[in-house]
């Protein structure tokens, strides 16, 4: 666990990475309100209330690298409840909602009909600010049963999703698209009450939702990352920023494909572009600004086992000691690509 203490903690919403067997109840409870829990872990299991919380439990881990829970928290009171196969925890400006939809020959009906229930709820409930979205996906490079790539199916349907709620959610949110080790799709969000969130791209690459074709039938639907302003200063630029998952990509070709040493550094170096004060104020966040060293609740998914050790390297000799990093052992969105990195600047 991190030791660094944001202030945001304070007044916003924050999260701890915390070994599984090291989060016993007085843990969580002692931090705040638990808004929301994700255990990576080495099986799957459909969304629940655990202990009035809601729990999205993914198959992320392997022997290569340790089971972690990923706790979401926020300073005020919580409310928690099911819809469908969902589960949700709300503060009254910040929704969390979870769901996993079970293996299926082809994704993209039952892809688009999952978003169109969670977009629907969310709207409903007056959170119109989607903040940070994370798609875990089993055989993400792997074929449907129709020969087409599951990641290009699920992104058909989100597409289409989007697209039928383009009037009510008209920016993207910052998202991860990663693989999982079991067939099916966990899906889980936070959004936020209005006036709040501020998306952003990064120079150095196109937009995902202005990738060519050759990517896919629908391009994928997400911002580099998303700011969001603290609760009770809509007009300040403090906050946290919500970093995509970023991976060795320049403008929308992969760069050092077969190296992972290469690709980790060019991963960093584009985070760097994105969190940095000229792009911020690009996007209208005059003052603030950050540094990759700032990057903390860091997630590294590396593809291949054998590079673990490159990767973390890398990363631990580039951000501080007390970094909060957890490390995945699964495949990323396209298959040249080796390792892919997340994370919020505080």
């Amino acid at each position: 666990m991190s030791n660094r203490q944001p202030e945001a903690r304070s007044q916003g919403l924050w999260s701890d990475l915390v070994p599984v067997a090291a989060a016993p109840e007085e843990f969580v409870a002692s931090r705040g309100s638990v808004l929301g829990r994700i255990r990576f872990t080495d099986a799957p299991a459909d969304a629940v209330l655990d202990d009035a919380t809601p729990l999205l439990t993914t198959h992320m881990t392997n022997e290569h690298v340790r089971p972690v829970e990923e706790i979401w928290r926020t300073a005020l009171p919580v409310r928690t409840g099911s819809t469908d196969d969902a589960v949700f925890a709300e503060d009254g400006e910040h929704l969390f909602y979870a769901v996993r939809l079970g293996p299926r020959p082809v994704y993209r009906r039952q892809v688009r009909e999952l978003y169109e229930n969670a977009l629907g709820f969310t709207w409903e409930r007056g959170y119109t600010d989607l903040v940070r979205m994370w798609n875990l996906i089993g055989g993400i490079t792997s074929p449907n049963a129709d020969g087409l790539e599951i990641y290009r199916d699920f992104c058909t349907g989100r597409a289409e999703a989007f697209a039928a709620f383009a009037d009510r959610f008209p920016r993207l949110p910052a998202a991860t698209g990663i693989g999982t080790l079991s067939p099916g799709v966990d899906v889980c969000f936070i959004a936020a009450k209005p006036g709040r969130a501020a998306h952003l791209e990064n120079p150095r690459q196109t937009p995902a939702y202005k990738y060519p074709s050759q990517y896919g039938p629908k391009s994928p639907s997400f911002a580099r990352a998303t700011f969001l302003k603290d609760a009770g200063a809509p007009g300040s630029v403090t906050g946290s920023l919500f970093v995509s998952g970023t991976a060795s990509i320049l403008g929308d070709d992969t760069v050092h494909a077969d190296n992972v040493a290469l690709q980790t550094e060019e991963t960093l170096r584009n985070i760097e572009a994105l969190v940095g004060g000229d792009n911020l104020r690009a996007h209208g966040l005059d003052g603030a600004g950050y540094d990759v060293k700032d990057l903390d609740q860091v997630k590294v998914y590396v593809r291949d086992a054998e590079h673990l050790p490159v990767v973390r390297n890398i990363c631990e000799s580039t951000l501080p000691a007390d970094t909060d990093i957890s490390y995945f052992n699964v495949a990323v969105c396209r298959p040249d690509l080796l390792v892919e990195i997340e994370g919020v600047c505080r």
